[in-house]
C-alpha cells in the first residue's frame, strides 16, 4: 500500500468549528486508554526481503478499486455512538462479497492520533453492504478508522483503508507512552522479546503470565491464540504482522508465548497492541517500540509497563 494521507477540507472545518474545545491531531475489542499484516490469507510467517521495506496500510481512503465510506465522521466523546461505513467499488456500489479472514469479513481498528486509545472491533454488515457498531470514545481529538478486508472476487488481495474520524469535546493532549518491554492489563502481565527492524523480517514473542505464573491456556480469539496490530507513530501506518501458527496445527502451544513475524517499513516509533483470550475475556496489551535509528530495534526499551484501562470489551 501506498503511504500518503488524505487531509480533507471536513478536517479543517471540522477543527474550526469547535475551536478551542476541540483538537485534531497530527493529519479503537477493549479500550487502551493511556498508554497487520500481510494479506490475513498469507499468514505463514514470510515477509519482506531484509532491507525492503514492505508497503504500510491504513494511509489512503482508497485503493485498488475500493473506497472507505465513513457515513459516522464525528461523533461526542464520552457517548456511545453507531459508526456506520461502506466499502464501495468504482462504480461506488456497496461491496457485499467478502472473503471471511480470521473468521470475520472485515476486521475494524480505531485507534487515536496519540496512540493512547485503541480498539478492535468487528461491525455487523447490513445486505445493502452498510457496517455498523456501536462504540464509545472516551477522549477528544483525531482518530483514525482502519477496515482490514479482502473482497471475494478473483484476484482480490487484502487491503487496509483508512478514513479520519473527529471525536468532539475538551481536548488535552496526550504524549506518547515511553518505550516498555513489558506491559500489564487487567491482572495480566505480559513479556515483549524480539525487535523490529526496518526492512527485515523479525520474531516477536509475547509471554503472558498473571499472579506470576505462566498463562498455558490461552484460548483461540479468531482463530489464533493472539492477534497483534501495530501502528507507526506520526502518520499511523498499518503494520502487517503474521501470526505463527494456529490452534489445532500440531506444533502451536496455547501459550505462554504467542509469536508473530513482523517487518518495519521504516525507521521509526511503532505502538504495538496485542490481543489475547483467556477464561472466556479478550483483553489487551500495548507497547511503544522503536525501530532502527539511534534508538534502534537492538536497544533494549525500557522495561515499565505503559499504563492503560481496558473496558467494554471487544465488538462483535
Amino acid at each position: 500500500m501506498h503511504a500518503g494521507l488524505k487531509i480533507t477540507a471536513f478536517a479543517a472545518a471540522l477543527a474550526a468549528t469547535f475551536g478551542t474545545a476541540y483538537g485534531v491531531g497530527q493529519g479503537i475489542g477493549p479500550v487502551v486508554e493511556g498508554e497487520t499484516p500481510a494479506r490475513h490469507d498469507a499468514h505463514t510467517g514470510d515477509s519482506a526481503p531484509e532491507h525492503e521495506s514492505p508497503p504500510a496500510g491504513g494511509l489512503q481512503i482508497s485503493e485498488s478499486g475500493y473506497t472507505l465510506d465513513l457515513r459516522t465522521p464525528r461523533i461526542a466523546a464520552g457517548r456511545t455512538t453507531d459508526l456506520r461505513f461502506a466499502i464501495r467499488d468504482d462504480d461506488g456500489r456497496a461491496v457485499t462479497a467478502y472473503r471471511r479472514e480470521h473468521d470475520k469479513e472485515l476486521h475494524l481498528i480505531v485507534a487515536s492520533r496519540d496512540l493512547n486509545t485503541y480498539r478492535h472491533l468487528h461491525p455487523t454488515r447490513a445486505a445493502d453492504g452498510t457496517w455498523s457498531i456501536p462504540a464509545s470514545l472516551p477522549r477528544a481529538g483525531g482518530y483514525r478508522v482502519f477496515a482490514d478486508f479482502t473482497p471475494d472476487k478473483k484476484g482480490a488481495e487484502n487491503l487496509t483503508l483508512g478514513a479520519d474520524l473527529a471525536v468532539s469535546g475538551t481536548y488535552a493532549p496526550r504524549n506518547l507512552p515511553v518505550p516498555n518491554t513489558t506491559a500489564t492489563t487487567d491482572g495480566y502481565e505480559v513479556k515483549l522479546g524480539g525487535a523490529l527492524r526496518p526492512g527485515a523480517a523479525r520474531e516477536l514473542k509475547l509471554t503472558v503470565s498473571r499472579s506470576g505464573r505462566p498463562v498455558t491456556d490461552l484460548q483461540p480469539y479468531l482463530g489464533a491464540y493472539g492477534h497483534l496490530v501495530a501502528l507507526r507513530s506520526g502518520d499511523l501506518a498499518y503494520l502487517h504482522v503474521h501470526p505463527n501458527g494456529e490452534p489445532g496445527d500440531g506444533s502451536t502451544e496455547p501459550g505462554p508465548d504467542i509469536s508473530f513475524t513482523a517487518t518495519a517499513p521504516s525507521v521509526g516509533t511503532y505502538r504495538l497492541f496485542l490481543d489475547f483470550k483467556h477464561e472466556g475475556k479478550v483483553h489487551t496489551a500495548a507497547f511503544t517500540v522503536r525501530a532502527g535509528g539511534a534508538a534502534g530495534a537492538e536497544e533494549a526499551p525500557h522495561e515499565s509497563a505503559a499504563p492503560h484501562e481496558s473496558s467494554g470489551g471487544h465488538g462483535h
